[in-house]
């Protein structure tokens, strides 16, 4: 939901803001024990709906066909708002990218996220790759979802 018109005293200096507030909601079921059990996933937009998931698709399924897992649905979480938070840290720079395309490798290690690798190609007119890969290193540090990861994010970029 937009607010819009909102003062904000920032140190004293009064501005208007457009304040955004959303709240997404997800169901996730589960049956079962830990490592025979099995559930699905819904999630409000529809995007998928009863998706399955279980600890074979999470930790025994490498190429993804039986179902998603947390980890994944993470990865794909963290590369979609990066690509999102990068095409307006570029506009507020005055670029305009034409494409961003981003790969996200997460690697989980005994029970644990440890680190998610960005691997990212933009094309955009008129841009060094030096200012390419400062602007893309500042979307990564404030993209919403990097906020709330409690492990290391790499960033790979570069501009074609």
């Amino acid at each position: 939901m937009l607010k819009k018109n909102v003062v904000l005293s920032v140190f004293g200096i009064l501005r208007y803001q457009n304040l955004y507030k959303m709240v997404r909601k997800v169901n996730a079921i589960w049956n079962g024990d830990g490592a025979k059990g099995n559930g699905s996933l819904t999630v409000q937009s529809g995007a998928f709906n009863k998706m399955p998931y279980s600890f074979k698709t999470r930790f025994e399924n490498d190429n993804g066909k039986l179902g998603t897992n947390p980890e994944e649905l993470i990865a794909s979480a963290l590369a979609g708002c990066f690509n999102m938070k990068l095409a307006f840290v570029l506009n507020e720079a005055d670029f305009n990218p034409i494409e961003l395309n981003t790969d996200a490798s997460l690697t989980f290690i005994d029970g644990s996220v440890k680190s998610i690798e960005l691997f990212l190609k933009g094309n955009v007119p008129n841009l060094s790759e030096e200012r390419f890969i400062e602007l893309a290193e500042d979307a990564k540090n404030n993209c919403p979802i990097s906020g709330v990861l409690n492990c290391e994010i790499i960033l790979n970029a570069k501009l074609i």
